[in-house]
């Protein structure tokens, strides 16, 4: 078992929770005061170089301590905006990265860019509580799918207008993301789930292998400008960093520098 096994089977617990709390048909009805949504692909393709997609996230599965403590989370994706991300990215799941569906409305309230609802999607009643929550895209994770439920997914979320990051690691996946829902949205993460090692390599592996017009974002393992000089360079078109912005003392100046501008 990788670690996405043992999160899955943990979200489906949770999933069931929440279903009987609030019934999918009960939840449904909040969305017809849903408010207009902000185009989360179109953003990331529409600016020039590699657009940062700047994350909230309380802990990681790796790390006993919090990354971050003390850190308030408007404060945060506001200072993300100010330095210049085009989109957010917020962690929403609670056992093991101590996040919450709440943190989405926080988000949208405190900021004008596009979210992503980073979670282990796996019932359509996520995709329903994320339209609901105020995110703007949604993340599957091929690795945690098997091919029918990667597309009923990817099918519901664009019914509720939502863009959709499809997650790869290897080929393997990366031929299913094309085949079964021909994702227009590719995320490359660069980490291995066997051994969690992080390989920027892995991005420039398979990049090669993506059609062209897709929007590609570079995941985990990113820290310094240069590297997006690199990857923009070959055509990538954002990066999601989450880890390294929430450990840095000002996240304002941690975004600056890693676009260049500060």
């Amino acid at each position: 078992m990788t670690i996405i096994d043992d999160i899955v089977e943990r979200t489906k617990e949770e999933v069931k929770r929440r279903r009987k709390e609030t019934p999918e048909k009960e939840l449904r009805k909040r969305l017809e005061g849903r408010e207009e949504g902000r185009p989360f692909a179109e953003a990331l393709a529409s600016q020039p170089g590699v657009s940062v997609i700047a994350e909230h996230k309380r802990r990681a599965p790796s790390a006993s301590e919090p990354l971050r403590e003390g850190g308030d989370l408007a404060e945060i994706v506001s200072a993300y905006e100010r330095a210049g991300a085009t989109a957010l990215s917020v962690l929403t799941d609670g056992p093991f990265f101590g996040g919450a569906l709440e943190d989405l409305t926080a988000a949208r309230t405190a900021s004008r860019l596009p979210i992503l609802r980073k979670d282990f999607i796996v019932h359509p009643y996520q995709v329903v509580e994320t339209a609901v929550s105020g995110a703007d895209a949604i993340l599957l994770i091929v690795a945690a799918l098997k091919d029918d439920k990667l597309a009923k997914l990817y099918r519901e979320a664009h019914e509720l207008d939502l863009d959709v990051l499809v997650e790869v690691h290897d080929e393997e996946e990366l031929e299913r993301a094309l085949e079964v829902v021909d994702a227009d949205l590719i995320g490359i993460n660069n980490r291995n789930l066997k051994d969690l090692t992080v390989d920027l390599d892995t991005t420039f592996e398979l990049l090669s292998q993506i059609p062209a017009g897709k929007v590609v974002v570079s995941e985990s393992g990113i820290s310094h400008h240069d590297q997006l000089e690199e990857l923009e360079r070959v055509g990538v078109d954002a990066v999601l960093v989450g880890s390294h912005l929430m450990r840095q003392p000002d996240v304002e100046v941690g975004v600056r520098e890693l676009l260049g501008t500060d």
